[in-house]
């Protein structure tokens, strides 16, 4: 009776935190774009990421971690909320306004009243921050992030925006920050062939976005070091366009062979197309690298859990970007905008020094809306119904006490309209469903074939009929007629 009264306070968040100066910190890294093998710990070998792989080393990563959907907008909504994409309110981008500074208009905003992961830290007695690409609604809309439980709030409001990392301003808490930066067209091309230096140069300014959120988020913990806080860090690396400091691109030029992007595929022009796009990897990880430096500084690195991920796979090869030379899916099928693997896995790393044991790997099946349960039981602090299922029991090591999820669900109805089920390790996958009615599910094995190679469905109807059973239940119909596609009722 003893030895469990022990291991039920070490696994309760009464037990564990039950004096207030014991609540720890909590900070959520959320890359944007960033592929599944784009960092050392996860296989890459052409781009560093010291910081991030030494995040990995002291704490576990994650091997079987999921995105809720394969792009920006949707992606953060499932974060913020707990649901899936059958039940989440967003599904898809959808684009309000231009991408000018006058047509600013945002993204289809959360509702008034959602309960976020935000919310429910407020409610435990956190300050709450969000520095970075909120991408749910502008300041004037009920998507305001001030509005969904963030004290404090810097970075971009629209995800258009963030296709340049020399914006004309960001946001703070619902006011025009200026920065020291022309307006940039980014997604006008440069003229065939060219190759003066100084033409390239249009695309650059002096404030980059990325270097004007760490400032933000160092200067947040300091302010907050005495008090419990929640922080959520939407960078936008290394999300195109290919922009980052010289001296960033300087420790790259030279390493690779490499043509200059002018801009024939959307976004901004860079002589170097290879080396800015490590280094805009490389950047961030210094990022993360400055943050760790000042919890250690401020001793409140211990009380700390860190954690990254990022919100899809790697982009498709669009504006001069070459994933494929990176191997940045770490060989899996699919990329930004599918729902195979290398649409949807994605890298995820916690560290908690002394609660979470340095070293580890999981083979977890997890999914990014686990986060609303995971704080939930971190803080003791109930959420509403949700979709997601605490991963805190594995975070401290107490794996017999850790549910497991009987299926994962998504929907997806940009690229013709996609749906994918796992259960266990078992994938379907049905594509273009906007066009064929009749699509048929492909099925994987992804013990067995984890890169989506051969399709098993002729060899496991009763997989087949588990799949639709699913989406059937799972699917609530939206308010959007566009995301209506597996039973639209007009």
């Amino acid at each position: 009776m003893r030895a469990l009264i022990i291991l039920l306070l070490f696994v309760s968040p009464f037990g564990l935190f039950a004096q207030k100066d014991r609540k720890p910190n909590v900070i959520y890294i959320y890359a944007d774009d960033l592929g599944y093998g784009e960092l050392g710990c996860y296989g890459q070998t052409k781009i560093n990421t010291p910081n991030l792989d030494k995040l990995a080393k002291e704490g576990i990563r994650f091997t079987q971690h999921y995105t809720g959907a394969p792009v920006c907008a949707p992606a953060r909504t499932m974060l913020m909320t707990g649901k899936h994409s059958g039940h989440s309110y967003i599904r898809g981008n959808y684009e309000l306004g231009g991408f000018e500074d006058h047509k600013e208009g945002g993204q289809m905003p959360l509702p008034e009243g959602v309960f976020t992961i935000a919310d429910l830290m407020k409610k435990a007695g956190y300050a709450t921050g969000a520095i970075g690409k909120w991408g749910l609604g502008m300041s004037t809309t009920t998507g305001d992030p001030n509005k969904h439980g963030f004290d404090y709030f810097y970075g971009y409001l629209d995800q258009k925006q963030a296709h340049n990392f020399y914006p004309t301003h960001l946001w703070e808490n619902g006011k025009w920050d200026t920065l020291r930066n022309s307006y940039i067209k980014v997604h006008e091309p440069l003229p065939k062939n060219e190759t003066n230096p100084l033409a390239f140069e249009k695309f650059k300014g002096k404030d980059y976005s990325l270097t004007k959120m760490a400032e933000k988020t160092l200067l947040y913990i300091r302010q907050h070091k005495d008090e419990p806080f929640f922080l959520y860090l939407p960078y936008t690396g290394p999300h195109l366009s290919l922009q980052a400091p010289d001296e960033a691109i300087k420790e790259y030029v030279g390493q690779f062979e490499e043509q200059p992007y002018r801009g024939e595929k959307g976004y901004a022009s860079t002589l170097y197309p290879r080396s800015t796009y490590a280094a805009m990897i490389t950047y961030m990880d210094k990022q993360v690298g400055r943050i760790m430096a000042l919890l250690q500084e401020l001793n409140i690195d211990e009380n700390t859990l860190v954690m990254f991920s990022s919100d899809n796979g790697a982009t498709f090869d669009a504006g001069g970007a070459d994933t494929n030379f990176f191997n940045s899916v770490g060989g899996l099928r699919g990329r930004k905008q599918d729902l195979y693997e290398g649409g949807i896995r994605e890298p995820f790393i916690a560290r908690w020094p002394e609660r979470i044991k340095a070293g580890q790997t999981s083979d977890l099946v997890s999914v990014q809306y686990d986060l609303m349960e995971t704080l939930a039981e971190l803080t003791g602090v109930k959420a509403p119904k949700n979709d997601g299922i605490s991963f805190l029991p594995t975070l401290l090591g107490n794996t017999p006490l850790q549910k497991q999820h009987s299926f994962l669900y998504f929907e997806f109805p940009e690229k013709g309209g996609q749906i994918a089920v796992r259960i266990g390790n078992w994938k379907g996958v049905k594509s273009n469903m906007k066009k064929d009615k009749e699509a048929k599910w492909e099925v994987y094995d992804l013990k067995n074939d984890e890169k989506e190679t051969n399709d098993i469905s002729k060899q496991y109807p009763e997989l087949v009929k588990q799949f639709d059973s699913i989406a059937k239940r799972e699917h609530q119909p939206s308010h959007i007629r566009e995301w209506e596609f597996l039973d639209p009722k007009f």
